[in-house]
């Protein structure tokens, strides 16, 4: 798929068929997220995936608005050292998980991570050591309906040229 028209039907997915995800098509989708752009050339940023529905299931209890994780078929926790510019970076590479999930027809949520109050809980449920931060939950799986982008405002609504 064209790379613009994957960003264009990029969307969020919160219910999923009960297929797997090939292995391979999981360390496409990292691999997608570790060739992120990073500042300074840090890449501060690790990945857990995790396919365990048990892990699955008790991850989804620990998050508030991520309960549908128990239905995904994999998750990739986007953990970050404590760097400069740590949240830019690791949201990048989770923006790229999000693009490669779509482009290979994978359906797949942004779960929140760095400023939940369950942020420590997860962290400790994955073995992070001391020091890194949660960036994100992605979910992944593949749809249980077509993707369905939602109406984003237009162009010319949010484009400025110049000044604001």
């Amino acid at each position: 798929m064209d790379f613009f028209e994957v960003v264009k039907k990029r969307c969020s997915v919160r219910e999923y068929s009960t297929k797997s995800i090939a292995q391979q098509d999981l360390e496409r989708i990292v691999d997608a997220g570790h060739l992120a752009p990073t500042a300074r050339g840090e890449e501060p940023w690790e990945f857990v995936v995790i396919t365990n529905k048990k892990a699955l299931q008790d991850l989804a209890e620990i998050t508030d608005h991520g309960k549908f994780l128990k239905d995904a078929a994999a998750a990739i926790v986007v953990v970050s050292r404590d760097t400069k510019y740590y949240l830019e970076d690791s949201c990048a590479a989770t923006e790229n998980i999000l693009l490669a999930a779509r482009a290979l027809g994978i359906g797949s949520c942004w779960i929140a991570g760095d400023k939940k109050p369950y942020a420590g809980k997860i962290l400790e449920y994955i073995g992070a050591p001391s020091g890194y931060k949660l960036i994100s939950i992605v979910s992944l799986g593949y749809p249980q309906e077509a993707f369905v982008p939602h109406k984003k405002r237009n162009l010319d609504e949010v484009l400025h040229k110049e000044k604001f």
